[in-house]
């Protein structure tokens, strides 16, 4: 039988979040019904919500949900009632990458998580008063009390660890962690440049202090920011606001360029810039999404040695196994997510988006 719950709905592009009473279908034989504590508030939810995604609204968003199983469809065997879970995005499972351990380059990861709002059989999970409203959000829409999850995007996680303070591993964490371990893959005496100090970008410089790479540059126009990324890990940290980028990393690698770089902004004008600050033989990790169709120049020769720009979603990680490996080390405290982290009651979630929006709020969560 379908459950009443109340979700954040946006009714069209720009429009606010609107608490209201939905239903959500029962759960097919590869799903299930999750009670969400938490639920982080990133850009791709944002971007969703003003319309700058082709995903149909009216509907329901969030990606970084994190909560309690309460029923399990017939088919499911990861998970039972009872079970802590963090919500992240789903995949076929069926695919050349998904069976290659790279389920983030699912044949139909598009539909399936960004721009469908239904299930892979065009069937709707979320409903009111008997119209589907968009949903399936990266399988989840958590921005609800009550969340119809695909198999594929549920993780059981320790059940000791507060789940409001793992809630962001869903995206943007592994987006960051991942972009530094499952790319750039640092050696003894790299650099390692993040573009960027948000959400995305400080996960990076943490996941980048737990490698052999002897400098980390954190580039923002924030000086809060910059401070944080300094006592998360960073070695340097540059103003783009007060000093020229390109000069200003010439200084800090002896001439040699950066080994790897993470671009987390989404600025073309940034991500060139990256490009012309590489090493030989150094990786651009392309992470930060500009509105679809932006181009951006490249000179050609600059590239011819051994340079590399690679684009990035959600770092690449095999879900099942990266999540739970970074539970373990926010738990021992090797990976200080709370730093990142402010909470909002769910119905303050208008709040919250005023905040990260101004920058205010590094990673909103928003708990139940």
């Amino acid at each position: 039988m379908s459950t009443t719950t109340r979700a954040a709905v946006v009714e069209s592009g720009g429009a606010p979040f609107t608490l209201t009473a939905v239903e959500l279908a029962e759960p097919g034989p590869h799903e299930a019904l999750v009670r969400v504590v938490a639920t982080g508030l990133c850009h791709t939810d944002l971007g969703a919500a003003s319309g700058g995604l082709p995903f149909p609204l009216p509907g329901v968003l969030g990606h970084e949900g994190a909560g309690v199983v309460e029923e399990v469809g017939s088919a499911v065997t990861g998970v039972v009632p009872g079970d802590h879970v963090v919500l992240s995005f789903t995949s076929c499972g069926d695919c050349r990458n998904c069976q290659g351990g790279h389920p983030a380059y699912c044949a139909t990861w598009l539909p399936l998580n960004l721009i469908g709002g239904r299930r892979a059989d065009g069937s709707s999970t979320i409903s009111r008063d008997g119209e589907p409203l968009g949903g399936h959000f990266f399988g989840q829409s958590s921005f609800a009390e009550r969340a119809l999850v695909d198999e594929r995007s549920l993780v059981k996680v320790d059940p000791d660890v507060p789940l409001e303070s793992i809630a962001p591993l869903g995206c943007g964490v592994q987006t960051g962690v991942g972009a530094v371990w499952n790319v750039l893959k640092p050696r003894l005496g790299d650099t390692i440049v993040v573009l960027g100090a948000g959400a995305v970008g400080l996960s990076a410089v943490m996941a980048a202090a737990l490698t052999p790479a002897t400098r980390i540059i954190a580039v923002d126009r924030v000086g809060e920011r910059l401070s944080l990324a300094k006592e998360l890990g960073a070695t340097h940290t540059v103003n783009a606001g007060e000093a020229d980028l390109g000069e200003t990393l010439a200084v800090l690698t002896d001439g040699q360029g950066a080994d790897g770089i993470v671009e987390t902004t989404g600025n073309v004008g940034v991500l060139r810039q990256g490009a012309d600050a590489l090493a030989a033989r150094g990786t651009l990790v392309v992470v930060g999404a500009p509105p679809f169709g932006s181009e951006v120049a490249l000179d050609v020769n600059g590239l011819l040695p051994g340079k590399r720009i690679v684009g990035l979603t959600l770092g690449d990680s095999e879900t099942q196994s990266f999540i739970p490996a970074l539970v373990q080390l926010v738990k021992e405290g090797r990976l200080p997510l709370h730093r990142l982290i402010t909470t909002y009651p769910f119905a303050d979630i208008d709040q919250a988006v005023r905040d990260m929006s101004a920058g205010k709020a590094i990673k909103p969560v928003l708990t139940f």
